[in-house]
C-alpha cells in the first residue's frame, strides 16, 4: 500500500496504541480485574481495529477503486481486494 506513505506515521501511531490497549487487556487478566474493566478494555480494543480497518478500507477503495485513470481491469481488481478484505473481517 505504496499510496499510505503519508499517513505512515499516523497509522503506525494507531496501530501502536491498540498494542497498548492489547497490553492492557492483558495485565487486567493477568490481575483479575473486574469483569466490567475487562469488557470495557475489549470493547476499545474492537473499536480502535474497527476505525482502523475504516481508514484503510477508504484508502483502498480512493487509491484502487475511484482514482481517475484507472483500467477497468484496475478497478475489479481493487474492488475484489476491498471485498474481500471485508469478508474476512466481517467474519
Amino acid at each position: 500500500m505504496a499510496h499510505l506513505k503519508q499517513d505512515k506515521d499516523a497509522l503506525l501511531n494507531r496501530v501502536r496504541r491498540i498494542g497498548g490497549q492489547v497490553q492492557a487487556l492483558e495485565r487486567a487478566l493477568e490481575g483479575d480485574a473486574e469483569c466490567g474493566r475487562t469488557l470495557h478494555l475489549v470493547a476499545a480494543i474492537r473499536g480502535a481495529v474497527h476505525g482502523l480497518m475504516d481508514e484503510l478500507i477508504e484508502a483502498h477503495a480512493r487509491e484502487h477503486v475511484a482514482r481517475p485513470g484507472l483500467t477497468d481491469e484496475e478497478r475489479k481488481q481493487g474492488l475484489e481486494e476491498v471485498l474481500e478484505a471485508i469478508r474476512r473481517y466481517a467474519r
